[in-house]
């Protein structure tokens, strides 16, 4: 396939919105910074309200300088960044109200177009960028996950995609897999001989799949209610962890190539059924409780009525093929739990006879890779190790972490966090889709995902409740300790 040509702008639909300020700005920003944007790469921001050129520049300012901490803003890349910068109040989903894109993009042959905004609107934004001649075969679409919220809504807004668009100039975002620490699983599976011989049912007793949030929905609720747990977090971002966990070693770095063996263990997940659900999964949904020290209101007083919406799920799944057969890998996410966490635990079996007697047998623990993404980075490896000292009982042993930081490695008074959306961006302006998702494996994962909704109502399961700040119901643990282990806290 030859090399996609460099992108000459971008178009943010919903370029006044909290995505755009908190993430997208600030990433292009620091790009521009770190001499990653094309010269004369423009920016359009376009959304509904009517707001003056210097009232905008002023919102993106705000939100740089926030992001840029503890650095203070460069006023010489600002100015050259605020010279890409335009603003236009359109009607993204009015072809015949385009013409102000037109006139901002110039003489750019290949533009991006990031929709950050509902789902909902993705059919009608692409058939107006179409109506308007606004698309070129250079040009690039990104859309913010999750594409639609079951398989067959999935498909509709792929297919209207398909209609303007190649799927090679298709980029489904998932932030997760901006981040240092997901790429640095690629690195750590595939670029040490150490782990890949023992990544596999042989050595591995279980995986732990955990992403928690702190946050309640809050405003949120009439989008979080339409979706849900299962549907926002667990097809999203916690599938895309299990696969970079899970996958076969691919060929090479190609996006095809890494995107061919994700869609592989997709396609292994075992489903769930009416008989099985009731003991592999846990439905929840937080109460009145304390989070962070403070009271924290029930989801359907947020909501104002009663819901039958979770806002927690946990899940044993198993992966039906040669590498993972026995393997159990156990997911779980949900609002209003204890802390803001999300983590990958590869449990190790235990060694298969201890010669260590005496005090020693109970210090004996098996091995564990512990792989942080937030809020710290962090890889860390827990190894047995004779505890120093000396006694008259025999050896005494420890377990001790081998730590891959990233934020002890690279920290400094001027050390800086990178933002994911920074590496995404990047690759849809040089056309890399390594790290983006493929039609046939959103869609793969939401049949998945839409098998375990069903296994849901034939059995009647309904959420069940837990306080705010618990780690979810009391099921969860159950769920974990049938297969005679615990989770990782």
């Amino acid at each position: 396939m030859p090399k996609a040509p460099q992108a000459d702008a971008i178009v943010l639909f919903g370029g006044a919105g909290d995505l755009a300020l908190r993430m997208l700005f600030p990433s292009l920003y620091f790009l521009d910074a770190d001499g990653f944007l094309p010269e004369g790469f423009r920016i359009v921001a376009a959304a509904r309200a009517e707001i003056e050129p210097e009232a905008f520049q002023a919102m993106v300012r705000d939100a740089v300088t926030e992001r840029a901490s503890p650095q203070a803003l460069d006023n010489d890349v600002w100015d050259r960044f605020a010279q890409r910068l335009d603003y236009r109040a359109v009607d993204a989903t009015k072809a015949d109200r385009l013409s102000a894109i037109t006139e901002a993009l110039g003489e750019a042959k290949a533009p991006i177009f990031y929709l950050a905004l509902s789902p909902s609107l993705y059919v009608g934004v692409c058939e107006a960028l179409a109506g308007a001649g606004l698309i070129t075969p250079q040009s690039r679409i990104v859309l913010e996950k999750p594409i639609g919220r079951d398989l067959e809504s999935s498909r509709g807004i792929n297919g209207a995609l398909a209609q303007v668009f190649e799927e090679e100039q298709v980029f489904r975002i998932d932030h997760y897999l901006g981040k240092e620490t997901v790429q640095n699983l690629i690195a750590l599976r595939f670029a040490n001989t150490l782990f890949e011989p023992l990544w596999n049912n042989l050595t591995i007793d279980h995986v732990q799949i955990t992403v928690a949030e702190t946050e309640g929905v809050g405003d949120r609720w009439p989008y979080y209610d339409e979706h849900g747990a299962l549907r926002d977090m667990v097809q999203n971002h916690v599938l895309q962890l299990l696969c970079l966990v899970a996958m076969e070693p691919p060929s090479d770095m190609e996006a095809e190539s890494l995107r061919n063996e994700k869609v592989k263990v997709l396609r292994s997940l075992r489903p769930f059924t009416r008989q099985d659900v009731a003991q592999a999964s846990v439905r929840g949904q937080y109460v009145a409780g304390v989070a962070q020290g403070q009271s924290a209101a029930a989801y359907e007083e947020e909501r104002g009525q009663a819901s039958e919406t979770e806002t927690f799920v946990a899940l044993r799944v198993d992966i039906d093929n040669w590498r993972w057969a026995g393997v159990p890998f156990f997911l779980r996410t949900g609002k209003r739990l204890p802390e803001r966490r999300t983590q990958i635990a590869i449990q190790f079996k235990g060694v298969p006879h201890s010669i260590f007697g005496g005090q020693a047998e109970g210090d004996l623990v098996a091995n564990r890779l512990v792989i942080d993404l937030q809020p710290d980075e962090d890889i860390e490896l827990l190894l047995m190790n004779k505890a120093p000292g000396i006694s008259q009982g025999g050896m005494r042993l420890q377990s001790l972490p081998l730590s891959l930081s990233l934020l002890r490695a690279y920290s400094g008074p001027n050390a800086r966090r990178r933002i994911a959306y920074e590496r995404l961006i990047l690759d849809v302006i040089l056309g890399n889709s390594a790290l983006f998702v493929r039609r046939d494996e959103v869609e793969q994962a939401w049949r998945w995902v839409d098998g375990v909704a069903e296994a849901w109502a034939e059995a009647g399961m309904a959420p069940k409740p837990y306080a705010a700040g618990s780690w979810g119901p009391a099921g969860a643990f159950a769920l974990i300790e049938r297969a005679g282990r615990a989770w990782y806290d």
